[in-house]
Order: C-alpha cells, then structure tokens, then sequence
C-alpha cells in the first residue's frame, strides 16, 4: 500500500491554505499514492480565538473539507485530513476534528480530539488549547477494505492507553496527525511515536505541520515537522525533515499480524491491582 504524507506550512487563513493543500495532494495523487495524509488543523494554524471566529467554518460549509473529498472522489483514493478547525452549533468552542474520507469521497469516520494541549512548556511557551477547543470524549476505530484505522491526533500521542484500545479494537494502522511544539517535538516525537507502534503492532501514519506560521496578529508559533511513518516493529520508515513537501513510503499491513506473532502483548493482559 502507497502511502502519502503531505508535510504543511499552514497559516491561519484557510483560503490561502487551500491551494499548496490541493497541489501536494495532487503531487501525491501522481505518483500513486493510495492513502494520503495531511496534519493537524491543516485549515488554519492560529493563535487567536476572535481570529478563528472570523475564519473558521461549520462542518457543511468548509471549503477544505469539501474540495479534499472531490480529490478523494476524482482521484478514487483515501484522504486522512488529520484535523480541521470546525465551528460548532450552540458551543463558543471549536472542535479540532479528523475525517478519514474514501475513495468515493464519503467521509467514513470523524474523531474529535480528546486530550487537550494544556501545557507550560516554558515561561515563554504555553498552550490552553481546551480554552478554544471542546474535547472529544469518543476514541474510533473505522473499518475498511484493507483493515481498521483508529483516528487519533498530536497530543493523544502521549496516552497509550488510547492506541491500546484502538489495536484492541481491531486497528492495523494508527494515524497521529500533529501540529507539534518544536520544543517537546525535538526531545519526545520520535520515541512516542516508536513507543506507540511497538506497543500496538500497528504502523503509525503521523503527518505534521512544520516550520514558522504567519500569523494575521504578528505573534509567533512554530512547529517541528518530521512527519513520520514507523512500522509495527518500531522502525521508521520516512521522515519528512523540517520542510513542507510531499513524502511517498510503501507499506506491507502483513507485518502488523507478523509483529503480533512474535510479540503478543496485546493478548498478554493480567488484571491487577492498582497502587493505593
């Protein structure tokens, strides 16, 4: 199976997002890419809540999420829009929503982030992403013709527990979509990402945004890149560096039963007690 990983530079305007979105799409797309992956918040990467309010948009009305399906659609391929900015009805919050869209372009899953990026990374440095964001409080699992895909997005990256519940429910692959703090990214992106395939036997599709994020208000944000593939052995298999592009890798799903065989921890539960 031919995976894509689109590596963005979004900005906090998704209009203007919309276009390099649909041309790595379409890099994709030729050369034979069959699954293709964007990053967290491929929309709009911002910083301010009354600026998401003038740009955002309801799920019906999204522009990304509609011309992503009409690729899906022409093209006759997966598309994992790692997560969109959605206005929600009757909530002064945002969702920060994933959908794993088909070949025919239906959207066949939509997973909201549950853990929120509430964060004091330095004095300098921190996040309260729940300030902006409803937090999702259901984990997926879609099935498809080539296996069950759990949904996840950046920070669930740091609860196993979540991925573990996702191979148990049947998932062969775990997407990790993110926009991830160059800071924590440098130190802890690579082993997570290692720790969580090697855990569940899956291959981890995580596609990120990258480098520095023009913003409408002049503030600053910047995010690590390094969009990762690693198989259920924990190996990686592409890493997209820290510029946007497109990464193409080709995956054998045979090796997530394989890696089971020789290492069932997910059958090897024992219950216990907690420490009081």
């Amino acid at each position: 199976m031919r995976i894509a990983l689109c590596q963005l530079n979004s900005n906090d305007t998704p209009a203007n997002n919309l276009p390099e979105t649909l041309d790595f799409v379409r890099q994709a797309i030729a050369q034979g890419a069959e699954f293709i992956a964007t990053p967290e918040v491929t929309n709009c990467v911002s910083n301010s809540r009354a600026h998401q309010v003038a740009v955002l948009q309801f799920e019906e009305d999204d522009i990304t999420l509609a011309a992503l399906q009409q690729e899906a659609r022409n093209a006759g391929v997966w598309i994992s829009i790692g997560s969109l900015g959605i206005k929600l009805p009757d909530e002064t919050r945002f969702a920060n929503r994933s959908f794993l869209i088909n070949p025919q372009g239906e959207i066949v899953a939509r997973y909201d982030k549950i853990h929120m990026f509430d964060v004091e990374i330095s004095p300098t440095e921190t996040y309260k992403e729940s300030a902006g964001y409803r937090p999702g409080d259901r984990a997926v699992v879609a099935n498809t013709d080539f296996g069950g895909v759990g949904l996840t997005i950046c920070y669930d990256v740091r609860f196993a527990h979540l991925h573990r519940a996702l191979a148990k429910a049947g998932a062969k692959i775990i997407l990790q979509p993110a926009a991830f703090s160059t800071v924590s990214g440098a130190a802890h992106w690579h082993v997570l990402l290692r720790a969580r395939a090697i855990e569940t036997g899956c291959f981890i599709i995580a596609a990120a945004q990258c480098g520095d994020h023009l913003q409408s208000n002049a503030s600053k944000r910047k995010t690590y890149g390094h969009s990762l593939v690693v198989s259920p052995w924990g190996e990686v298999l592409a890493d997209a560096g820290d510029e946007a592009g497109v990464t193409i890798v080709d995956i054998d799903l045979s090796q997530v039963d394989e890696m089971r065989r020789k290492i069932p921890s997910l059958n090897n539960d024992v219950a216990f007690t907690n420490p009081t």
